[in-house]
């Protein structure tokens, strides 16, 4: 009998580097579906590509209902938690509305997918990819609560591994400089890059595609930056 079409959730799925996970998982076989809070990019986005689910995933009523909407088309192989916020702000000037929010977006998503999707992801096999960033290990001012939650889904990532093996593998990839918006860009720019050039969000995708597949890489960490976290700069 042939194998059975596996199901991958993609939040933050309606541009960048969410866009381009789903396209790639698209094209390489998997029934992906698609979550998002903008209900109208993401109808847009889904075409060709999937199944949309308009959910945010801060909310835990949004993800028990997209976890159980995904699960529903077949094995839940893989989860892309994706979805967060990256608004900045002076220390005195960040409510504590904007820090629970970011965290939200940014951390507790995904340990409310791992929760609510367990069962799913050991009865396949899966695995999940958690999107952190290299603001995780170094900051620009006033990048608190983003720096905090992109932190916290490094150490989460080690934690889950470790709770949901061997049935689970969980990694993470903390992506720099990613050109999601089609930046004006210098060559400059590219430059101070090791590798040459900024990231576009299909190099985000290349490495979600290849930790889905890793099969010993679980609790890991892949620094995705072109290099620029290894670069020794003095000004």
């Amino acid at each position: 009998m042939p194998e059975e079409t596996r199901t991958a959730i993609v939040t933050g799925a309606a541009h960048g580097i969410g866009l381009a996970c789903a396209d790639r998982l698209s094209k390489d076989g998997w029934r992906v579906v698609l979550a998002d809070r903008d209900e109208t990019r993401l109808a847009e986005a889904a075409k060709g590509r999937g199944q949309p689910v308009q959910a945010d995933v801060g909310r835990e009523e949004d993800v028990r209902r997209l976890v159980a909407e995904a699960a529903a088309l077949g094995p839940l192989g893989l989860i892309v938690s994706n979805a967060g916020e990256s608004r900045f702000g002076a220390l005195g000037e960040t409510s504590r509305e904007e820090w629970d929010r970011i965290l939200a977006s940014n951390l507790t998503a995904a340990f409310l997918l791992a929760k609510h999707a367990e069962a799913a992801l050991r009865r396949a096999k899966g695995a999940m990819v958690l999107i952190a960033s290299t603001r995780a290990h170094q900051s620009e001012p006033d990048t608190h609560a983003y720096a905090a939650s992109k932190g916290g889904l490094v150490a989460l990532t080690h934690s889950l591994a470790v709770s949901l093996g061997p049935d689970v593998r969980v990694n993470a990839i903390s992506p720099g400089w990613i050109d999601v918006d089609g930046e004006d860009l210098s060559e400059e720019d590219h430059a101070q890059h090791p590798a040459g050039r900024v990231g576009r969000p299909e190099d985000v995708a290349q490495a979600v595609a290849y930790l889905e597949g890793a099969g010993f890489a679980t609790g890991a960490e892949l620094v995705l930056d072109g290099g620029m976290t290894r670069r020794m700069i003095y000004a």
